[in-house]
């Protein structure tokens, strides 16, 4: 049972009759005092008596399954009133904070019996993951409005956020390109990891190495008695590649870089790569690993790629503890024993938190093309150039240290075999996807 402001004013109405009665004696006083609240409470008991049960109310949910993060979503719910009387209810419905309620929490709503009436919420969760709600509380006012009766019941509902992807922005330019190198756009490429395309003939700046001659004994040159045309083979990037990203959500994870986790940078950088690796007709497979497997994607392709991508990485976040680099070649050998593309989506600003990275790297790049995928500060490279005062000096002298580290890492990672791409949050993304196209063109891959 809840009391309303109504009842608190009734109250204070009664200290009018009663400072009346103190005039003519302390007694009168007391006798209008205890008659006052006794009306008060008479009313009081009188409303409640007439209120409707809240506990005789059936509730529905209507909610969205899924949701990107940043998205506005309507939840409803339904009250249906049970009783023989009106209801006249005020609804709390009791989302978690980070679900992103916009607006206020309390609807009232007036419910005659058997009907049933609809309230909806604006929701915008700030946090990936499953938004829970459990219990609705209902209080039910009497016709006065002087006190209500409460309760609280069981009305789960979930909502699962999956993340952005804002870096799908990037995709249509680098399909052009990777068309470009598919052979829609004639290309000639030579080197390990390519696929023969067809013959046509030499043409001035062609790879002299590319000249098949077997071809070009069986092509006469008919302006030429006795000659022979020069035929060349053209290649196009093989197909079905196997690429294997590794996601670090370990303490350096959590990290926050231009208001955005790492772990979030990393979560739109290995979709775009993975969008744009299906699309090229390879094999992608998805790890999130710090000491154990946090999530895998494996033997998807398509459109199923990446749903199944996203719905793993919506409920995964960074684990305060160091991550376990020993364990990630057997990983991938689980994976797959073939050569593969292996891209490790990780910190490496800091030699001391690389220093199990380094260790291990070797025994990838022995049998992988390993690529170290980094997300760099905005901030330390415009702290490192401000010169202001004292204090700006000494910010500047940290960041550049900082900066040093970075490139002191990087060096370590190439003396290794491995690649790295480092960019800010926002630039990551496209960065990655640049290097595994550069990779395509060359032949690398």
């Amino acid at each position: 049972m809840t009391i309303s402001g109504r009842f608190a004013l009734l109250l204070a109405l009664g200290v009018v009759p009663v400072v009346a009665a103190g005039i003519s004696g302390a007694a009168e006083a007391w006798i209008a005092l205890a008659g006052w609240l006794t009306l008060a409470l008479g009313a009081g008991v009188l409303d409640v008596s007439l209120a409707a049960s809240p506990r005789r109310v059936a509730l529905g949910r209507e909610l969205p399954d899924r949701v990107r993060l940043g998205e506005t979503v309507t939840a409803e719910l339904t009250v249906r009133n049970l009783g023989g009387r009106m209801l006249r209810a005020t609804v709390r419905d009791g989302w978690e904070p980070s679900a992103g309620l916009a607006g206020p929490n309390r609807t009232p709503l007036l419910v005659p019996p058997g009907e049933r009436r609809r309230m909806t919420l604006q929701l915008t969760p700030w946090r990936r993951g499953d938004r829970r709600v459990a219990q609705v509380t209902v209080r039910s006012a009497g016709p006065l409005g002087l006190w209500s009766r409460q309760a609280t019941l069981a009305a789960p509902g979930r909502i699962r956020v999956l993340p952005p992807f804002h870096s799908r922005v990037h995709l249509p330019s680098r399909l052009t390109r990777l068309r470009e190198l598919d052979g829609r756009t004639p290309l000639l490429i030579r080197g390990q990891g390519t696929e023969f395309d067809s013959i046509r003939e030499y043409v001035r700046g062609d790879d002299v190495r590319s000249i098949d001659w077997r071809a070009t004994a069986r092509h006469a040159d008919p302006e030429v008695p006795g000659g022979m045309r020069l035929m060349v083979r053209t290649w196009r990037p093989e197909r079905d590649r196997r690429i294997v990203i590794v996601a670090d959500t370990s303490r350096t994870a959590a990290a926050r870089i231009a208001d955005e986790p790492r772990l979030d940078t990393a979560f739109e950088a290995s979709l775009l790569l993975a969008a744009l690796a299906s699309h090229a007709g390879d094999r992608v497979d998805f790890l999130a690993w710090d000491r154990r497997l946090r999530g895998r994607v494996h033997g998807a392709s398509g459109p199923e790629l990446l749903a199944r991508m996203v719905d793993t990485m919506a409920g995964i976040d960074a684990e305060l503890i160091e991550a376990d680099w020993s364990s990630v070649p057997g990983q991938v050998r689980r994976v797959t024993s073939r050569r593969a593309l292996v891209v490790l989506l990780t910190a490496a600003d800091s030699p001391g938190s690389s220093r199990g990275l380094l260790s291990m790297l070797p025994q990838l790049t022995s049998r992988h093309t390993v690529i170290v995928a980094s997300v760099t500060d905005p901030a330390l490279v415009e702290a490192g150039g401000a010169r202001g005062d004292l204090e700006e000096v000494y910010r500047a002298a940290a960041a550049e240290r900082g900066l040093i580290d970075t490139a002191r890492v990087a060096a370590a990672i190439r003396r290794l075999g491995a690649l790295t791409v480092s960019a800010p949050p926002h630039e990551l993304p496209p960065a990655l996807a640049d290097r595994y196209l550069d990779l395509k063109a060359s032949g690398q891959l």
